[in-house]
Protein backbone atom coordinates (compact mmCIF):
# COMPACT_ATOMS: atom_id res chain seq x y z
CA UNK A 1 0.00 0.00 0.00
CA UNK A 2 3.31 2.14 0.52
CA UNK A 3 1.27 4.62 3.50
CA UNK A 4 4.29 6.52 3.31
CA UNK A 5 3.39 8.14 0.19
CA UNK A 6 1.10 10.91 -0.76
CA UNK A 7 -0.36 13.36 -3.84
CA UNK A 8 -1.57 16.69 -3.68
CA UNK A 9 -5.67 16.82 -5.16
CA UNK A 10 -7.96 19.04 -5.67
CA UNK A 11 -11.47 18.15 -5.35
CA UNK A 12 -13.77 19.34 -8.40
CA UNK A 13 -16.35 20.88 -5.82
CA UNK A 14 -18.77 21.99 -8.53
CA UNK A 15 -21.28 24.99 -7.10
CA UNK A 16 -23.45 23.63 -9.07
CA UNK A 17 -23.54 19.62 -9.89
CA UNK A 18 -26.00 19.86 -13.06
CA UNK A 19 -24.19 23.11 -14.97
CA UNK A 20 -21.01 20.07 -13.58
CA UNK A 21 -22.17 17.83 -15.53
CA UNK A 22 -23.05 19.74 -18.62
CA UNK A 23 -19.92 20.79 -19.44
CA UNK A 24 -18.09 18.07 -18.73
CA UNK A 25 -20.58 16.02 -21.00
CA UNK A 26 -19.85 18.43 -23.47
CA UNK A 27 -16.27 17.81 -23.64
CA UNK A 28 -16.23 14.17 -23.21
CA UNK A 29 -18.97 14.06 -26.68
CA UNK A 30 -16.13 16.47 -28.14
CA UNK A 31 -13.96 14.15 -28.12
CA UNK A 32 -15.91 11.19 -29.86
CA UNK A 33 -17.06 13.34 -32.11
CA UNK A 34 -13.36 14.08 -33.07
CA UNK A 35 -12.58 11.78 -36.21
CA UNK A 36 -16.16 12.79 -37.22
CA UNK A 37 -14.72 16.16 -37.02
CA UNK A 38 -12.17 16.14 -38.89
CA UNK A 39 -13.50 14.16 -41.62
CA UNK A 40 -15.70 17.54 -41.61
CA UNK A 41 -12.60 19.72 -41.95
CA UNK A 42 -12.94 20.91 -38.45
CA UNK A 43 -9.80 21.00 -35.89
CA UNK A 44 -10.48 20.02 -32.44
CA UNK A 45 -7.52 20.58 -30.36
CA UNK A 46 -7.34 20.49 -26.22
CA UNK A 47 -5.14 23.59 -25.21
CA UNK A 48 -3.45 25.08 -22.32
CA UNK A 49 0.28 26.43 -20.99
CA UNK A 50 2.52 24.58 -19.25
CA UNK A 51 4.57 27.45 -17.11
CA UNK A 52 8.01 27.48 -15.40
CA UNK A 53 9.40 24.76 -17.69
CA UNK A 54 12.81 25.35 -15.76
CA UNK A 55 16.20 25.08 -18.44
CA UNK A 56 18.66 23.49 -15.65
CA UNK A 57 21.97 22.31 -16.18
CA UNK A 58 23.49 19.79 -13.61
CA UNK A 59 26.95 20.59 -12.36
CA UNK A 60 28.49 17.31 -13.66
CA UNK A 61 27.35 14.42 -15.88
CA UNK A 62 24.98 11.30 -14.81
CA UNK A 63 26.25 8.50 -13.31
CA UNK A 64 24.35 5.59 -15.51
CA UNK A 65 22.93 2.16 -13.76
CA UNK A 66 24.92 -0.80 -14.04
CA UNK A 67 24.34 -4.08 -12.11
CA UNK A 68 23.28 -3.47 -8.94
CA UNK A 69 23.41 -0.16 -9.18
CA UNK A 70 20.78 2.66 -10.03
CA UNK A 71 21.27 5.71 -12.25
CA UNK A 72 22.83 8.57 -10.10
CA UNK A 73 22.36 12.25 -10.89
CA UNK A 74 24.25 15.17 -9.29
CA UNK A 75 22.33 17.15 -6.57
CA UNK A 76 23.82 20.58 -7.51
CA UNK A 77 22.50 22.79 -10.78
CA UNK A 78 22.57 25.81 -12.53
CA UNK A 79 19.44 27.83 -13.23
CA UNK A 80 19.35 29.35 -16.70
CA UNK A 81 15.53 30.37 -16.56
CA UNK A 82 12.33 29.23 -17.56
CA UNK A 83 9.91 29.00 -20.82
CA UNK A 84 6.21 28.30 -21.05
CA UNK A 85 5.48 26.23 -23.77
CA UNK A 86 1.78 26.43 -24.73
CA UNK A 87 0.40 23.08 -26.67
CA UNK A 88 -2.39 21.88 -28.68
CA UNK A 89 -3.00 18.44 -29.01
CA UNK A 90 -5.01 17.73 -32.46
CA UNK A 91 -7.48 15.09 -30.94
CA UNK A 92 -8.39 12.66 -33.93
CA UNK A 93 -4.69 11.79 -34.18
CA UNK A 94 -3.04 12.25 -30.82
CA UNK A 95 -0.22 15.06 -32.78
CA UNK A 96 0.98 17.66 -31.30
CA UNK A 97 0.27 21.19 -33.46
CA UNK A 98 1.63 24.84 -33.52
CA UNK A 99 3.33 24.89 -30.39
CA UNK A 100 4.81 27.95 -29.00
CA UNK A 101 7.58 28.47 -26.69
CA UNK A 102 8.29 32.15 -24.69
CA UNK A 103 9.54 33.64 -21.46
CA UNK A 104 6.10 34.70 -20.64
CA UNK A 105 2.00 33.56 -20.66
CA UNK A 106 0.16 36.73 -20.96
CA UNK A 107 -2.84 37.56 -22.90
CA UNK A 108 -1.08 38.88 -26.21
CA UNK A 109 1.22 35.57 -25.89
CA UNK A 110 -2.35 33.45 -25.94
CA UNK A 111 -3.83 35.22 -28.77
CA UNK A 112 -0.80 34.70 -30.91
CA UNK A 113 -0.61 31.39 -30.31
CA UNK A 114 -4.06 31.10 -30.98
CA UNK A 115 -3.29 33.07 -34.60
CA UNK A 116 -0.33 30.57 -35.39
CA UNK A 117 -2.59 27.36 -34.47
CA UNK A 118 -5.35 29.00 -36.81
CA UNK A 119 -3.17 29.74 -39.37
CA UNK A 120 -1.75 26.14 -40.27
CA UNK A 121 -5.24 25.44 -41.91
CA UNK A 122 -6.69 29.28 -42.40
CA UNK A 123 -10.33 28.54 -43.54
CA UNK A 124 -11.13 25.35 -41.77
CA UNK A 125 -13.49 25.47 -38.18
CA UNK A 126 -11.64 25.15 -35.12
CA UNK A 127 -12.57 24.14 -31.77
CA UNK A 128 -10.30 24.91 -28.83
CA UNK A 129 -10.89 23.33 -25.22
CA UNK A 130 -9.22 24.89 -22.80
CA UNK A 131 -9.63 26.09 -18.91
CA UNK A 132 -11.11 28.81 -17.46
CA UNK A 133 -8.47 31.68 -18.07
CA UNK A 134 -8.69 35.09 -17.78
CA UNK A 135 -6.24 35.27 -21.22
CA UNK A 136 -8.71 32.59 -22.77
CA UNK A 137 -11.36 35.08 -22.05
CA UNK A 138 -9.74 38.13 -23.02
CA UNK A 139 -10.96 41.04 -25.14
CA UNK A 140 -7.92 41.09 -27.77
CA UNK A 141 -9.02 37.68 -28.68
CA UNK A 142 -13.17 38.56 -28.31
CA UNK A 143 -11.98 41.04 -31.03
CA UNK A 144 -9.70 38.89 -33.06
CA UNK A 145 -12.11 36.20 -33.33
CA UNK A 146 -15.18 38.22 -34.83
CA UNK A 147 -12.62 39.32 -37.29
CA UNK A 148 -11.11 35.94 -38.54
CA UNK A 149 -15.34 34.49 -38.60
CA UNK A 150 -16.32 38.21 -40.29
CA UNK A 151 -18.56 38.84 -37.24
CA UNK A 152 -19.72 42.56 -37.60
CA UNK A 153 -22.08 44.84 -35.23
CA UNK A 154 -21.19 46.58 -31.94
CA UNK A 155 -19.62 44.05 -29.65
CA UNK A 156 -19.27 46.95 -26.77
CA UNK A 157 -17.01 48.36 -24.36
CA UNK A 158 -14.68 46.35 -21.72
CA UNK A 159 -16.25 46.72 -18.21
CA UNK A 160 -19.18 49.06 -19.37
CA UNK A 161 -21.62 46.77 -22.05
CA UNK A 162 -22.07 44.37 -24.74
CA UNK A 163 -19.90 41.21 -25.21
CA UNK A 164 -17.05 43.05 -24.16
CA UNK A 165 -18.66 43.74 -20.89
CA UNK A 166 -17.20 40.92 -18.48
CA UNK A 167 -14.99 37.97 -18.75
CA UNK A 168 -18.42 36.01 -18.83
CA UNK A 169 -19.77 37.76 -21.64
CA UNK A 170 -16.68 37.65 -23.47
CA UNK A 171 -17.03 33.49 -22.44
CA UNK A 172 -20.25 33.56 -24.05
CA UNK A 173 -19.31 35.02 -27.27
CA UNK A 174 -16.20 32.74 -27.45
CA UNK A 175 -18.34 29.61 -27.05
CA UNK A 176 -20.78 30.34 -29.43
CA UNK A 177 -20.97 27.09 -31.24
CA UNK A 178 -22.01 29.02 -34.67
CA UNK A 179 -18.20 30.00 -35.09
CA UNK A 180 -16.45 28.72 -37.55
CA UNK A 181 -13.73 29.74 -34.49
CA UNK A 182 -15.27 28.55 -30.82
CA UNK A 183 -13.28 27.73 -27.37
CA UNK A 184 -15.10 25.31 -25.10
CA UNK A 185 -14.37 25.84 -21.75
CA UNK A 186 -13.64 23.39 -18.82
CA UNK A 187 -15.06 23.82 -15.76
CA UNK A 188 -13.46 24.77 -12.71
CA UNK A 189 -10.56 22.32 -11.36
CA UNK A 190 -10.91 19.64 -13.72
CA UNK A 191 -7.21 19.54 -15.56
CA UNK A 192 -7.46 16.06 -15.73
CA UNK A 193 -10.89 17.22 -18.56
CA UNK A 194 -7.96 18.31 -20.43
CA UNK A 195 -5.80 15.92 -22.88
CA UNK A 196 -3.42 17.60 -23.69
CA UNK A 197 -2.54 17.56 -20.03
CA UNK A 198 -1.64 13.76 -20.31
CA UNK A 199 0.52 14.58 -22.83
CA UNK A 200 2.62 17.47 -20.64
CA UNK A 201 3.29 14.35 -18.30
CA UNK A 202 4.54 12.63 -21.34
CA UNK A 203 6.56 15.54 -22.00
CA UNK A 204 7.79 15.35 -17.93
CA UNK A 205 8.37 11.70 -17.80
CA UNK A 206 10.37 11.30 -21.09
CA UNK A 207 12.08 14.79 -21.64
CA UNK A 208 12.31 17.26 -18.56
CA UNK A 209 12.80 15.02 -15.86
CA UNK A 210 16.06 13.48 -17.19
CA UNK A 211 17.75 15.89 -18.57
CA UNK A 212 19.95 19.07 -18.63
CA UNK A 213 19.85 21.97 -20.57
CA UNK A 214 22.82 24.03 -21.20
CA UNK A 215 20.46 27.52 -21.58
CA UNK A 216 16.81 28.70 -22.26
CA UNK A 217 17.61 28.21 -26.14
CA UNK A 218 18.90 24.48 -25.65
CA UNK A 219 15.85 23.66 -23.30
CA UNK A 220 13.49 25.28 -25.92
CA UNK A 221 15.22 23.15 -29.15
CA UNK A 222 15.37 20.01 -27.65
CA UNK A 223 11.34 20.60 -26.46
CA UNK A 224 10.47 21.07 -30.25
CA UNK A 225 12.69 18.19 -31.65
CA UNK A 226 10.89 15.93 -28.76
CA UNK A 227 7.82 17.31 -29.94
CA UNK A 228 8.64 16.53 -33.74
CA UNK A 229 10.17 12.40 -32.71
CA UNK A 230 6.58 11.98 -30.34
CA UNK A 231 4.33 13.37 -33.35
CA UNK A 232 6.32 10.41 -35.90
CA UNK A 233 6.77 7.67 -33.47
CA UNK A 234 4.21 7.78 -30.63
CA UNK A 235 1.28 9.74 -31.49
CA UNK A 236 -1.87 8.41 -31.23
CA UNK A 237 -5.72 9.10 -30.07
CA UNK A 238 -6.10 8.82 -26.19
CA UNK A 239 -8.12 6.25 -25.27
CA UNK A 240 -10.95 8.54 -23.15
CA UNK A 241 -12.30 6.51 -20.07
CA UNK A 242 -13.23 9.66 -18.11
CA UNK A 243 -16.80 10.44 -17.11
CA UNK A 244 -18.85 13.56 -16.26
CA UNK A 245 -18.88 12.78 -12.90
CA UNK A 246 -17.01 15.28 -10.70
CA UNK A 247 -13.33 13.36 -9.33
CA UNK A 248 -10.34 14.78 -7.67
CA UNK A 249 -8.01 16.71 -9.79
CA UNK A 250 -4.02 16.97 -9.02
CA UNK A 251 -3.97 20.23 -10.05
CA UNK A 252 -1.04 19.75 -12.79
CA UNK A 253 -0.84 21.79 -16.15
Amino acid sequence: MQPHRSRYWLNADPEDPKVFRQQAATVCELYEQAGRLAEQGIHLVSTDEKTGIQALERLYPDIPPGPGRVQRREYEYIRHGTLCLTANLEIWCGWIIAPTLGPTRTEADFLAHVEQTVSTDPQAGWVFITDNLNTHQSESLVLWVAQACGIEGDLGVKGKRGVLKSQASRAAFLSDPGHRIRFVYTPKHTSWLNQVELWFSILVRKLLRRSSFSSVEDLKARILAFIDYFNHTMAKPIHWLYSVEPRPSTGTG
